[in-house]
């Protein structure tokens, strides 16, 4: 019986654990990991024609002690160079390559470990696969951020079967991450079409390499996400730079968009430098919003699926000029609210928008449907993540096929607590700021079903929160103080 990728991932984490010694941070680690795995994957995969004989696997494995640290060190150089290594997407990967690890012993060990694990059995699995394995398992164990672009499987995969992309779709994700709502979206096209073989050459192509872009800001993590990408047999644009700025103006006319765009407000309260943008704000989420529907084909078809905090659906000013602009163009029919402590960073209470871009720019939206997942759920958090089964009474009410047929489970006299609403744009244009952050469930019972150990657990990892957050904003303040004064 070989490992499982599970274990192969557990393996390869554990190995973190003799570098932080070192001084190697996780981050350090999974990126480190990521240019050690690239060439063993390659010689896996039969795909080494583009790295230089000198540097592919069986030569980086068979040096040892200080000779391989400094041959690494100049591989690293190598491939990242244009000119030594012809291929943008080897280039990209090993951009500003540099390693964090100082002992040759430590290196050796991690490249002997990775040459003797079972590769068999992760080539079955899916080597991309065992590499989202171990992206989740940083983001889940990093405290130091990485959690921000890791959006969970479980909830990928259910805005993918909601927004059913097709073949032929261009689709595209705006704040990448790690490329996850691509990978994704190719995926749920592979099971449909036997891998693609159903397809004619002309179709493959265009999967393979028109279908699925997107952009990311984070060098580190579009290191990740070209990585990514590279081990699903995908190779769309994915560019590194900022959509908020004119490098992102190539995002147009788009027939679906997955994201998960970043929270928070741009650096020093920047507005985005985009000139396409219709409303100034330096709130992100806002800006990413006007990209993401602006960005869809005005063909009556084109569709988006997007988390946004609960900010994006109460903003007033310009949030609610945004607000009013994306239910013109578009028919905003769904609002997902989902549960908190879901995402890594502590108490962020998201949704899901789900629109469609009309073939006219005026009154698209007729009602929007609101599911409410957060009142009354059991507690989510690190220990008791989300599960598929969790959103399997939404995706039923949903009706992804026909939308006519959905139906209200809330009755003002029968069922007041009903999770699935409609709301008529009369009803909203009504609501103060025209806000979409509308709640109507009782938060009653919520509380008598929680244990007392549940809710003392709850305390500790808020307070765990809380003070994170003040060690990290002393750090920040740290430099601050001195220049004010001047």
């Amino acid at each position: 019986m070989g490992m499982t990728n599970q274990e192969i991932v557990q393996k390869l984490w554990n190995e973190c654990n003799v570098l932080r010694d070192d001084g190697v941070s996780y981050q350090d680690y999974i990126t480190e990991l990521t240019y050690i795995l690239f060439l063993k994957m390659s010689k896996e995969q039969g795909q080494e024609d583009d790295i230089p004989e000198k540097y592919r696997w069986d030569s980086l494995v068979s040096k040892e002690g200080l000779e391989l640290k400094n041959f690494y060190r100049q591989l690293l150089l190598d491939l990242g160079n244009p000119e030594i290594v012809k291929s943008p997407r080897i280039n990209a990967i090993y951009a500003n390559a540099s390693t964090a690890i100082d002992e040759p012993a430590n290196l050796e060990k991690i490249i002997k470990d990775i040459d003797e694990l079972d590769w068999f059995s992760a080539r079955e699995e899916g080597l991309g696969d065992l590499y989202e394995g171990l992206m989740e398992k940083n983001a889940s164990e990093v405290k130091s951020g990485a959690g921000q672009y890791f959006t969970p499987r479980v909830l990928i995969n259910m805005m993918v079967r909601m927004t059913q992309p097709k073949i032929g779709d261009r689709c595209n994700d705006p704040a990448a991450g790690t490329f996850g709502f691509m990978v994704a979206a190719d995926q749920y096209l592979k099971d449909k079409t036997d891998d693609y073989s159903t397809l004619d050459e002309e179709q493959e192509e265009f999967q393979e390499k028109e279908a699925f872009s997107g952009m990311e800001l984070v060098p580190n993590t579009h290191r990740l996400a070209m990585m990514n990408q590279y081990l699903h047999g995908m190779d769309g644009r994915l560019e590194q730079g900022d959509s908020l700025s004119a490098n992102g103006k190539w995002m147009k006319n788009f027939d679906v968009v997955l994201t998960n765009p970043p929270f928070g407000t741009k650096k020093g309260g920047e507005r985005a430098t985009r000139d396409d943008l219709t409303y100034e704000t330096s709130n992100k989420q806002l800006n990413f919003l006007q990209i993401i529907y602006n960005s869809l084909k005005k063909d009556g078809k084109a569709r988006a699926a997007v988390v946004v905090p609960d900010n994006v659906l109460f903003a007033d000013g310009v949030g609610q000029q945004i607000r009013q602009d994306l239910m013109n163009k578009c028919n905003l029919h769904t609002i997902l609210r989902l549960p908190t402590g879901i995402f890594y960073a502590q108490g962020v209470q998201t949704n899901v928008l789900f629109f469609t871009r009309g073939e006219s720019d005026k009154d698209n939206t007729k009602d929007v449907w609101i599911y409410d997942m957060r009142h009354q759920m059991r507690s989510f958090g690190k220990r008791n993540p989300l599960n598929k089964k969790d959103f399997a009474d939404f995706e039923k009410l949903f009706c992804a096929d026909d939308r006519s047929k959905r139906k209200e489970t809330w009755d003002a006299k029968k069922n007041p607590n009903g999770r699935w609403r409609k709301f008529t744009i009369d009803e909203i244009k009504k609501r103060p700021n025209t806000s979409l952050d509308i709640s109507w469930m009782s938060d009653e019972e919520e509380h008598e079903t929680k244990s007392l150990k549940e809710i003392l657990s709850d305390m500790n990892e808020k307070s765990k929160a809380i003070s994170e957050a003040i060690a990290e904003l002393n750090k920040a303040l740290e430099g601050i103080d001195d220049s004010e004064d001047e």
